[in-house]
């Protein structure tokens, strides 16, 4: 949707962004431990390939994140574009309940399941009130927008966040429950000179 504003329009508009300050991630406070998140496609601050975005097919990247804390019951991924020309961020994707031992989501897993499976795993409503993966779609003349991939390890006592939730229900039922968070940024633009950047470190297992 975004990819039919005109560029000088989104050039008009290259002050007027989110910012990092409203990310969920930083919103959770600094209580917690680090995960290490990554992923096979892209480095952290590097552009994220065509493929994953608005311009190519679509799908979501693959992931990879370390082992998480003792106690940990349960894993949250939230990705929000914190340089969307808005007052909050948007957010692109959001899984709630990925099992703890989980350690990864493959290339294209971030999808509609409607109310989740059997075991909790249910994923949310991205910011155009849709299930799954909404793929990067910056203006064209906005400049560079940063992609956060945000992933909460989440001990017991979370609320109930009820089926297919939002972003809003997801941060308060997780709020002080957060035992590591891990951050991988990803960038992409339009109109744009800005080579694909080295793909990450790490390997799915």
């Amino acid at each position: 949707m975004l990819e039919h504003i005109p560029a000088w329009l989104g050039h008009a508009m290259s002050g007027l962004r989110a910012g990092i300050d409203k990310l969920a991630i930083v919103q959770l406070g600094e209580n917690f431990e680090t995960l290490t998140l990554t992923s096979p496609a892209f480095a952290h601050e590097a552009r994220m390939p065509p493929r994953f975005t608005a311009d190519g097919e679509g799908v979501s990247p693959p992931l990879v994140w370390s082992e998480p804390p003792a106690g940990t019951e349960r894993m949250v991924l939230i990705v929000e574009d914190a340089d969307a020309p808005a007052p909050q961020p948007l957010v692109h994707a959001i899984i709630w309940g990925l099992e703890a031992d989980a350690g990864q989501l493959a290339e294209g897993a971030i999808a509609a399941d409607g109310e989740g499976d059997a075991k909790g795993r249910d994923v949310g409503r991205n910011s155009y009130m849709r299930e799954g993966w909404l793929p990067p779609d910056p203006p064209s003349g906005h400049g560079e927008h940063r992609y956060a991939f945000q992933v909460f390890a989440i001990g017991a006592g979370a609320g109930d966040v009820g089926a297919t939730p939002g972003r809003s229900a997801v941060v308060e039922a997780i709020n002080g429950h957060v035992l590591a968070a891990g951050l991988l940024i990803g960038t992409y633009s339009r109109e744009e000179e800005a080579p694909v950047g080295p793909v990450g470190l790490a390997s799915p297992a």
